[in-house]
């Protein structure tokens, strides 16, 4: 019994090393490496150009947010403006993960009600 104890403890500590390097890692590229990024234009803006209706497109809901256009409003450094949008967006995601991932191990690890009453009756 002890060796599945330290088994789950290795496991976990590798698991939270994992998750670590791949923050890190998430959080180098959104912040540096992400400004070298092509600066084309993505695929259906790309076709948009190619066919000629490039000019009926419409700007996005969320051309006025803080992080619209892949940069930072009101940061006059694009470089800058594009690294902080990047780790805001890799940290506001892995938030949202790592609560996801939470809720779902709760629900795991609680008994459903329906399951207590069946035992304590005996059925």
């Amino acid at each position: 019994m002890r060796m599945t104890t330290d088994m789950g403890e290795t496991t976990h500590k590798a698991v939270a090393w994992l998750m670590l390097a791949g923050l890190a890692l998430s959080l180098v590229m959104a912040g540096f490496i992400s400004y070298y990024a092509s600066s084309s234009p993505d695929g259906l803006e790309s076709v948009a150009e190619s066919e000629g209706f490039i000019d009926s497109a419409q700007d996005s809901a969320t051309v006025g947010s803080p992080l619209s256009d892949y940069g930072l409003v009101n940061v006059t450094d694009e470089r800058l403006s594009v690294g902080l949008a990047g780790v805001i967006g890799v940290a506001i995601t892995f938030i949202v993960a790592l609560g996801l991932f939470y809720l779902l191990t709760v629900g795991k690890r609680r008994k459903p009600a329906s399951d207590s009453i069946q035992e304590s009756s005996g059925g």
